[in-house]
């Protein structure tokens, strides 16, 4: 009897302290060599809410900033109007519900749904009607990722370069706790009006090839904490230690007695 309380108490043990697999790509053996090419590298697309620097250069000093501020300017550069216009380049462009922007002399521009390269091809070619061979150079200026849950740092990270991946956000938000569920992160991603959900597992290495492997602005990772977190934040078990305890006094006395 003495002998089937202790297998017993060592059975729930083992079970109550069940180990959990916390290593990405687990599925890569140490001697492992992975080679994959890279396919899913498709450039983030420019959405009403985004807001994008557009920058023109010519010949013309003039030229560049009228289309850089837009209003008549003298034949004579000014240094605070050129710092003045250096601001106002910074601070963006808008793009409207309609994924249209107010652009210096060319007036309204669609750009919804472009890459910043397309737009500006776009751009460029409008421009060529006024200016000759000009350089034109946009990039998103509010570029987002946001990560919640079971992370050490969770917050909104802003990505200058408009490029990171799942691993790379997570490395921003200090890397997943020990409770965070690598099988089972939510990405929330919003396009062309459409709001989806996807889960991806971090434990395989086919999530290498996944179109979510790299980011879209305003992309929202979520890693779920597992069932030991979400029972130590339950209110309900907050008695456990206590009765853990009294479990545990209790198999000491049957123990002696038996």
């Amino acid at each position: 009897m003495k002998t089937k309380l202790i297998y017993i108490l060592a059975l729930i043990f083992l079970v109550s302290c069940s180990q959990r697999n916390l290593v990405y790509f687990s599925d890569l053996h140490e001697k492992d060599e992975y080679t994959q090419k890279i396919v899913n590298t498709a450039e983030p697309a420019i959405q009403p809410g985004d807001i994008i620097s557009i920058t023109v250069n010519s010949l013309s000093p003039e030229s560049n900033i009228l289309f850089n501020k837009g209003g008549a300017v003298s034949s004579t550069v000014d240094a605070d109007l050129l710092n003045a216009t250096n601001k106002i380049k910074d601070e963006g462009y808008l793009v409207d519900e309609s994924g249209v922007i107010d652009f210096p002399v060319l007036g309204k521009v669609n750009l919804s749904g472009l890459t910043t390269k397309e737009a500006k091809n776009t751009i460029v070619a409008q421009l060529e009607k006024y200016l000759k061979d000009p350089i034109v150079n946009v990039r998103f200026l509010n570029f987002k990722v946001t990560v919640i849950g079971e992370v050490n740092r969770p917050s909104s990270f802003e990505v200058p370069n408009g490029k990171v991946s799942v691993l790379e956000a997570l490395g921003m938000a200090g890397d997943m706790t020990v409770y965070g569920k690598r099988e089972n992160v939510l990405i929330v991603r919003e396009r062309e009006g459409q709001r989806s959900m996807t889960r991806i597992n971090l434990n395989n290495k086919d999530f290498l090839a996944s179109p979510y492997f790299y980011l879209q602005q305003n992309d929202i990772i979520y890693v779920e904490p597992d069932k030991a977190k979400a029972a130590q934040a339950n209110s309900n078990n907050r008695f456990i230690p206590v009765v853990v305890a009294a479990i545990s006094a209790l198999a000491i006395v049957l123990t002696r007695v038996i």
